[in-house]
């Protein structure tokens, strides 16, 4: 057997996960359907969509803690332990554009605990953003980095806020959501595109 050295296992762990998203939000949509019409077809379609789920979030989790290692850096037990809320989230919850992360109209992801951001990392990458590649998160925590230590808006597309001390990420978070609250009101009417 192969010894496992820092991002071995990222290289087939990133196609599983790219592959994961992109079935799960098929298989979200599938179970829309399925839903309304109960046959054993429904219940075998769940089962094996709970071994794609497992491999989705076991794909965020390998692919943050090989990070931490090879950065000899980090907190491996935030991503571990957040990756299925992660995966739910922006596998079938979050309106997401990875082609245009400024998209006005698209959800908002606030990660607080900056010491926890391979997470965020991991589920941009496997989301399809550009901004976070493979060479990138072989470079976390690394002096000039797109993947610093605790993430940065005007450094990352798809980092929608900079959080600093303890707090301050709930407080960006509950603004955001004040603000498209604001907007949704204002804007999302009939007639307007």
């Amino acid at each position: 057997s192969e010894t496992a050295t820092p991002m071995s296992c990222t290289s087939a762990g990133v196609a599983v996960g790219a592959a994961c998203f992109a079935a799960a939000a098929a298989t979200a949509s599938m179970q829309q359907g399925a839903r309304r019409r109960a046959s054993k077809v429904t219940g075998h379609a769940t089962a094996v969509a709970v071994d794609v789920d497992t491999d989705c979030i076991n794909a965020i989790r390998f692919l943050a803690v090989d990070a931490v290692n090879k950065a000899n850096s980090g907190h491996p037990g935030a991503p571990m332990g957040q990756a299925p809320i992660g995966y739910v989230l922006f596998a079938e919850e979050m309106k997401l554009n990875p082609a245009d992360p400024q998209w006005v109209d698209r959800d908002r992801f606030v990660l607080s605990s900056g010491h926890g951001c391979m997470l965020q990392y991991s589920l941009l990458h496997l989301a399809g953003y550009s901004s976070v590649s493979l060479d990138d998160i072989k470079q976390f925590r690394q002096w000039g980095s797109k993947t610093p230590g605790h993430p940065e808006n005007f450094e990352t597309e798809g980092i929608e806020v900079t959080t600093g001390p303890l707090g301050m990420g709930i407080s960006n978070a509950v603004g955001l959501a004040a603000a498209e609250a604001h907007q949704s009101a204002v804007y999302n009417k009939p007639g307007l595109p």
